[in-house]
């Protein structure tokens, strides 16, 4: 039965008399448009050593990078920790600034470690410069960590930002003396605990009064630098930020995902004791991150050039302007566009998703009124609308799956090493989704009624982001109003004249502004094992286009005979592009992005020895074990009991000959008991170089009422289940070792403590082979530990 009596060319919101014409003129512009939206997201040419003094240089910054991680790996407590901040001292005295070494032990909140069921903490060591305003209205701090993951040089993460801080730093120095003091922080034991960044923003007397707070990371090797975290009321430090950054990169919905995300940066520790500020890093290129090829040779320094234009220019805004004028009350909504930042309040969220549905609503009531759709149309339009928004995400998800199976080693990477041929595979597929949707409905209920579907969703799906995720709304509310306000336009126009095409490729070119960008930094950001998410806004794009996506096809439907076929062959050649185009970008991924010397596989080992039974055993966290891992590991087990200081996660195991290696020594420095309470003072001391210590205590023993480590309380919390409860992580332990008090409810038994220590680098262990040059290391925190556990009954 057919649907509606419509002639067929009444049933779009277009009939312009040359089709091909007005479809190759949109597609061109829309192209031309694409290309300088992505332009904008380029690094800049990075300025070599003979730069001007006042500008940033990051050939000049590199240099830095070279010192820093030419040290090799240097997580807290390692003595190439030390020969780095060394390097970060003198520099830093050179250009004539204040420079101390904050040394003391702090607390992390919360289990970063993974392995304390109460507390995680780390002696410090951080390297704090000043530079004296002269006229202060506050402080503004530039902060990154110089110490790296335990088997990284740290080359980008984070000698990228360390090195920022440096030329950052001799380019003030050099220049005027700004107005607010500026002060260099470059905190230790970020990897560890955000232990150093912690101890400054609590304890440090330059922090105690607040301030503006930039932070820099890198978790990659290249790409442009994002400004992706903000404190709250961020309208005041935004526009600093669009009116001083000379390659302003942000959106407000990076800062909605990340607040999603179970990551944190030392920003985190800032924003607990109430700073502002904002927080950057490039993130593309992820496949070295915390792994033993994050080199200085991997860096781009374009990349590097980036973080330094923006920090240098932030640095000279905030230290300018009066920083008690920048306390606004709430949020903005920000993105990029050529040439800068669009931003706005974020009070217009709930006012714009209402537009934008408002004007939808219109266009559907024009279109139903002009006779371009019927009520039954529109809504089996939207209904159906909702396919392509469902099934490309899943798509893309299952095709990763399917790429995974192929390469397991996959799994073990935050993105692949040349993942470009598989984010153009999502992109395929979701087009592939997109045109052949489109190709199976457009017939029988008409283009008007499936761009006004599409415009639709967007605003509805505007509505739940104001809700949910305010910094996001945009990203569907304007598109949504864009394509509607084209489809008005074009509808009030005459159908087949140039102004509705143009009005229709205006309309699709806020949405691609707007997302285009979007799935482009989505895939650096998430990684291919969330590339559905990039898929999911490419088919936003999509629906935001659907009346130029229109004009690829001839007229809609109402066709018989061999014009009919013909019209549904020419409707099935995107479909079927796009589907072959799927197939051949994930092969030539497949083929180009192969394991071997340079890109190896990563692989995740560790070794751990009981000394109580004087068995060991080796261990992972591979759910499918590689082949070289496979040759260490099989059967699953928990080994929260024996290592509690590893974590509570079931690893893979395979025995291991013992190695001679001391345990770490518990002494009893103090045992009273006063009543029903006893108080047992001890000191944990690692006999060998180790990079953490634990200690955990037995659950059912006595009550635990208190706890004491290293001159610090730390809380109790209830009990986990399992052997052993109350736990205490402690990174960079002196030599002396740690003092620890706990204070019980007596009940008559003895207590039992559980000693742990922690060592980096398998090789010389018995029965370890070398692995060969296409086999790598994981980038984990745990990767390559050496864990030597001991029973106490005190």
């Amino acid at each position: 039965m057919r649907v509606s009596l419509q002639r067929p060319a009444d049933r779009a919101l277009l009939r312009p008399r040359h089709r091909a014409l007005a479809a190759a003129a949109a597609l061109a512009a829309l192209a031309v448009l694409g290309a300088v939206a992505l332009a904008g997201l380029r690094a800049p040419d990075p300025l070599g050593p003979d730069a001007p003094a006042d500008r940033f240089s990051a050939g000049r910054a590199y240099q830095h990078v070279r010192a820093v991680a030419g040290a090799g790996p240097h997580a807290a407590g390692n003595p190439a920790n030390d020969q780095v901040r060394a390097h970060l001292v003198g520099v830093l005295r050179g250009l004539g600034l204040e420079t101390s070494v904050q040394d003391t032990v702090a607390s992390e909140a919360g289990q970063l470690s993974g392995a304390a069921a109460g507390a995680t903490l780390a002696r410090v060591r951080n390297v704090v410069a000043r530079l004296p305003g002269t006229d202060p209205t506050g402080r503004v701090f530039l902060v990154a960590h110089y110490d790296s993951a335990q088997v990284a040089p740290g080359g980008n993460d984070d000698g990228a930002g360390t090195s920022t801080v440096l030329e950052v730093a001799r380019a003030l120095a050099d220049g005027p003396r700004p107005r607010n003091d500026i002060v260099f922080v470059l905190t230790d034991a970020e990897e560890a605990c955000l232990c150093g960044a912690a101890a400054f923003a609590a304890d440090h007397p330059l922090a105690a009064d607040g301030g503006v707070v930039l932070n820099l990371e890198a978790r990659g090797s290249t790409g442009p630098v994002i400004m992706f975290e903000t404190s709250p009321a961020n309208a005041g430090l935004v526009a600093a930020f669009a009116r001083a950054a000379p390659h302003p990169l942000g959106t407000s919905f990076a800062v909605e995902i990340y607040r999603l995300l179970p990551n944190d940066t030392d920003f985190t520790a800032f924003l607990a004791e109430g700073f502002a500020g904002l927080n950057a890093a490039y993130l593309d290129g992820a496949a070295v991150y915390h792994t033993p090829l994050d080199t200085p040779e991997s860096m781009d320094r374009a990349s590097l050039q980036h973080h330094g234009d923006n920090t240098l220019a932030m640095a000279r805004e905030f230290g300018a302007v009066d920083l008690a004028g920048l306390a606004v009350d709430g949020d903005a909504t920000y993105f990029p566009v050529p040439g800068g930042l669009v931003r706005y309040p974020g009070w217009l969220t709930w006012p714009l998703a209402g537009l934008a549905l408002a004007a939808v609503g219109a266009l559907g009531w024009l279109a139903r009124r002009r006779g371009r759709a019927t009520g039954r149309q529109l809504a089996a339009g939207f209904g159906l609308a909702l396919l392509p928004v469902l099934v490309a995400p899943v798509g893309a998800q299952l095709l990763w799956w399917g790429i995974t199976a192929v390469r397991p080693g996959y799994h073990e990477l935050v993105d692949p090493y040349r993942p470009q041929w598989y984010r153009l595979a999502v992109l395929a597929l979701a087009a592939a989704v997109l045109f052949g949707w489109y190709a199976l409905t457009r017939r029988r209920f008409g283009p008007a009624a499936l761009a006004v579907a599409g415009f639709g969703w967007l605003a509805v799906l505007g509505l739940v982001l104001a809700a949910v995720m305010p910094g996001g709304a945009y990203l569907v509310t304007l598109p949504a109003l864009g394509g509607a306000v084209g489809g008005l336009v074009a509808l009030a126009v005459r159908p087949d004249g140039p102004w509705g095409v143009l009005a229709v490729t205006a309309g699709a070119a806020v949405g691609l502004v707007i997302l285009l960008p979007t799935v482009v930094l989505l895939f650096p950001a998430l990684g291919m094992a969330m590339g559905g998410a990039a898929a999911l806004f490419a088919v936003l794009l999509g629906l935001a286009a659907l009346p130029v996506v229109d004009l690829l096809h001839p007229e809609a439907g109402g066709q018989r005979g061999l014009v009919a076929l013909r019209a549904r062959r020419l409707g099935a050649v995107p479909v079927l592009a796009a589907a072959l185009a799927t197939g051949l970008f994930a092969g030539l991924g497949l083929a180009v992005d192969r394991f071997d010397a340079e890109h190896p596989a990563p692989t995740h080992l560790m070794y751990a020895l009981d000394a109580d039974s004087g068995s060991a055993r080796w261990l992972s966290h591979e759910t499918d074990p590689l082949p070289w891992t496979a040759g260490y590991v099989d059967g699953e087990v928990s080994v929260r009991d024996d290592f509690p200081g590893i974590g509570t996660a079931r690893l893979r195991a395979g025995p291991a000959e013992p190695a001679t290696l001391p345990a770490p020594v518990v002494e009893t420095v103090a045992d009273n008991v006063d009543g029903g309470t006893r108080t047992l003072t001890v000191r944990l001391v690692p006999q060998r170089p180790v990079r953490f210590a634990s200690l955990h205590v037995a659950a059912a023993d006595a009550e635990l009422r208190a706890a004491v480590v290293a001159g610090k309380p730390v809380t109790v919390p209830d009990p986990p289940e399992g052997r052993w409860g109350f736990g205490v992580v402690f990174h960079a332990p002196p030599a002396e070792g740690v003092e620890i008090t706990l204070v019980f409810r007596q009940l008559g038994a003895e207590v039992r403590l559980r000693a742990m220590d922690a060592s980096d680098g398998l090789t010389g262990l018995p029965g370890f082979r070398p692995r060969p040059p296409e086999v790598g290391v994981a980038g984990t925190h745990s990767s390559e530990l050496v864990a030597v556990a001991r029973t106490y009954p005190l």
